[in-house]
């Protein structure tokens, strides 16, 4: 059996990977590391993204989970930080508004950044209405670099908002002015099917974020495809089990889990791959994920 399949079973079964407690009733994992720089001395590894990498405050309210939340056990963390700064709700342009600056500013040479957007990105650019669902999150589709003025309902400001694509480079090109390495990931596929098989989103999203990396040379890592691969193999009903409910996205602590084995499955599947010396014994176990084949 290929030892990334063993890995999902594993998180279905109710068995563990060494050193990473694996079981969909295992306790939370402890806050103390993944979710802040605990040693300076150190390189860190920076999370940054929407609520399916990080859900509310990483304490599984609602049994809610991001993927980011459990990803710092299969990492020693006597060698890296890793850093969870992702945030529930955001696009990349509200990310890169909002909450990439204080990220930015503590950026150092050595540190890396994995970012993952899109499930916010369809959004309105700017609501009709005020209301309290109202968030102007919206970014325009695509990698181009067209733009569009307005007033944003939400901040009463004059703003001008780019193409999903304009946001990821500009990460991408910032993170490097400060000498830390930043890995593009597709989104995380939703619990959706069609024809007996996970629906993809190398049209949309999970595409465009690989044009992003691609044009500005930067490590891809489609967890899209990778996850949704071994979904199909799982099959829908041990899936549904990875979710809170519905389509989705939002996943269960074991759904995170196996969204994390995956993540380090498609890092360790890279060609060249500056984080392996940092994984854990657990972050060992995971096989490389191979990604020379397309997205279906």
């Amino acid at each position: 059996m290929n030892k990334l399949i063993l890995c999902l079973a594993l998180v279905l079964s109710g068995a563990s990977l060494p050193g990473y407690a694996q079981t969909t009733n295992a306790p939370a994992p402890p806050r103390i590391r993944g979710n802040v720089a605990v040693n300076p001395n150190l390189p860190s590894l920076f999370l940054i993204g929407d609520s399916t990498v990080k859900n509310g405050s990483s304490d599984g309210a609602g049994g809610q989970w991001g993927w980011g939340d459990v990803l710092a056990p299969l990492f020693d963390t006597n060698k890296i930080n890793v850093v969870n700064r992702a945030h529930g709700g955001a696009s990349t342009r509200t990310y890169y508004r909002d909450y990439w600056p204080p990220v930015l500013a503590v950026l150092k040479p050595g540190d890396f950044v994995l970012m993952q957007f899109g499930h916010n990105d369809g959004g309105p650019i700017n609501e009709a209405v005020l209301s309290q669902a109202a968030r102007s999150r919206g970014t325009i589709k695509g990698v181009g670099d067209e733009t569009q003025e307005i007033t944003n309902i939400i901040t009463k400001e004059l703003e001008v908002v780019h193409s999903f694509g304009w946001y990821e480079k500009q990460f991408i090109i910032q993170a490097r002015r400060k000498g830390a390495t930043l890995m593009v990931c597709s989104l995380i596929p939703r619990n959706s099917w069609r024809d007996g098989k996970a629906v993809r989103n190398a049209n949309d999203y999970g595409g465009w974020a690989g044009q992003v990396a691609k044009a500005e040379n930067a490590p891809f890592i489609d967890i899209n495809e990778i996850i949704a691969g071994q979904y199909d193999k799982l099959g829908q009903e041990k899936v549904n089990a990875l979710f809170i409910a519905g389509a989705g996205p939002h996943t269960s602590l074991a759904g995170a889990r196996t969204n994390a084995v995956c993540v380090v499955a498609g890092i360790k599947g890279l060609k060249d791959n500056p984080l392996t010396v940092f994984l854990s014994e657990a972050g060992k176990a995971v096989a490389p994920a191979n990604l020379t084949q397309p997205a279906k």
